[in-house]
């Protein structure tokens, strides 16, 4: 299965955007672009609007862990369907699998919890999957394989995964039983916020 290998430290410096819970120190400890001693940034944030687009598609793509053909291709499954393409594309993006056992609290971020998904450790509606991108709906169960419950980072998830503050209003979580109930599809309000979904319609509407 092909995956992002590039670190994600220095992704989020490239991006100017924290992709991962680890990379807001580094932001704050190091503000400038890899390979650059001093920070560029603001010089580079005044590029052409292409430039914007892009960085704004390519934040997006990195940080829900997708390569550019998936993201292409998910883009325009959202440009065909009904209702706005960007807010499609985010919420397209919010129903992964590995997206939904990152919001339960069950992995410290995206990239662990497709490592969780594509390890198989979890049943969809009673079927063991080990798909990250299989997309859930309203009314979908997640629960932890009983096999994988005796597996050593389940045992010290509280440490290792800490139960988020923020778990989505569209999934009930059971922490103890590691469950998770689809209680309705996610919105866009769901995503994270300081996403401009609009600059990345008009990049890929170029």
């Amino acid at each position: 299965m092909a995956r992002e290998l590039s670190s994600i430290v220095k992704m989020s410096r490239r991006e100017g955007y924290a992709l991962h819970p680890k990379a807001h120190k580094a932001l704050v400890k190091r503000t400038a672009l890899p390979g650059q001693k001093t920070n560029t940034r603001q010089f580079h944030s005044r590029g052409s609007q292409y430039q914007i687009q892009l960085r704004e598609k390519q934040k997006v793509k990195r940080l829900y862990g997708l390569l550019e053909k998936q993201f292409s291709n998910l883009m325009k499954e959202a440009i065909k369907s009904e209702g706005q393409s960007g807010e499609n594309l985010l919420i397209f993006l919010e129903r992964r699998l590995d997206n939904t056992v990152y919001r339960a609290g069950f992995a410290p971020s995206r990239r662990a919890a497709r490592q969780l998904v594509s390890h198989g450790h979890f049943l969809l509606n009673g079927r063991r999957v080990d798909i990250p991108s299989i997309r859930v709906k309203a009314g979908d169960k997640i629960v932890l394989r009983a096999h994988s419950q005796s597996n050593s980072y389940f045992k010290n998830i509280d440490e290792l995964s800490p139960t988020p503050t923020d778990i989505p209003a569209w999934i009930k979580v059971n922490r103890k039983k590691f469950e998770i109930d689809v209680n309705t599809n996610p919105i866009r309000d769901n995503a994270e916020l300081d996403i401009n979904e609009q600059l990345i319609v008009e990049y890929y509407s170029r």
